[in-house]
This record gives structure tokens, C-alpha cells and sequence, in this order.
């Protein structure tokens, strides 16, 4: 992902998540970490973006930082897609184990990340703007 990507992905992300969504000064602080800590991918199809992810990764550990897919597009493997993708970054960098926040209320989500490997390791109670927990998984990655 580029500054110029911005657009497409600021439009995703209000749309995907219209109660907490990130500002474009967040995501371009995001990208000013890149590559160094971050690593934010899209997915295109017929050339419009469909969706973003990224991670964060420091020493031993990473955070998968958010993965969203446009409505229409979900269910196609596009988000599984670049998960992996995240999940193939991580282990390049010398990630151990990879951690997320999912919304209490997002089961098909959770239910990819338990796809996935990731196991449920705690909560945060009211960790979104609209009061909703956050599920925190863990997945632990090989060499």
C-alpha cells in the first residue's frame, strides 16, 4: 500500500467500519512506518482496490493492524489471502507469535483468524468507540 492508495482505502474503511474507523492521518502514520515496523498490503480487482491489511512488527512479536474486504467482495478468499500474506511477513521478520483484536460481535471474522491458527487468549471490555469488547488472539508461528 502507497499515500496514493489512500482514497480507495479511506472509502473501504469507512465503510467497513463505520463506528470505529481509523482517520487518514492514522493510516498515513502507518505508511510513514513502512517498512520499518509496518507492512500494509491491498487487493485489487479489475483494477480498483478491494481491500487492505497490515501489520505491525517489532523484535519477537506482531499485530496483524487490520484487514478489511469491501462487502461485495468478501467470501473469495481475499481476506484469507492477505492474511497469509501478513502471516508470510511476520515469519520474515522474525516473528514468534502474531496478535489481533477482533470485535466481540464479528463472528465471521473470528471465524477466518480460527481458520487460521489463532486461538482466543483474553478480552478487552469496552475496547471500541461504541462500547463493543475486543476478542484478542494469538497465533504462534514456525520457522
Amino acid at each position: 500500500m502507497t499515500e496514493a492508495d489512500l482514497p480507495e482505502v479511506m472509502a473501504i474503511e469507512r465503510a467497513t467500519f463505520p463506528l470505529d474507523a481509523w482517520s487518514e492521518g492514522m493510516m498515513r502514520g502507518e505508511l510513514g512506518d513502512q517498512p520499518r515496523t509496518r507492512h500494509y498490503v491491498v487487493a485489487v480487482d479489475e483494477g480498483a482496490i478491494v481491500g487492505y491489511a497490515g501489520l505491525a512488527a517489532a523484535g519477537d512479536q506482531a499485530d496483524v493492524q487490520t484487514i478489511a474486504v469491501l462487502a461485495g467482495h468478501q467470501s473469495r478468499g481475499i481476506g484469507g489471502a492477505m492474511l497469509t500474506e501478513l502471516l508470510g511477513e511476520a515469519r520474515r521478520r522474525g516473528a514468534r507469535e502474531i496478535f489481533l483484536e477482533v470485535r466481540a460481535d464479528n463472528p465471521r471474522a473470528r471465524a477466518v483468524y480460527e481458520r487460521f491458527a489463532f486461538e482466543e487468549i483474553g478480552v478487552r471490555r469496552r475496547y471500541y468507540d461504541d462500547g463493543t469488547d475486543a476478542v484478542m488472539m494469538r497465533r504462534k508461528l514456525d520457522g
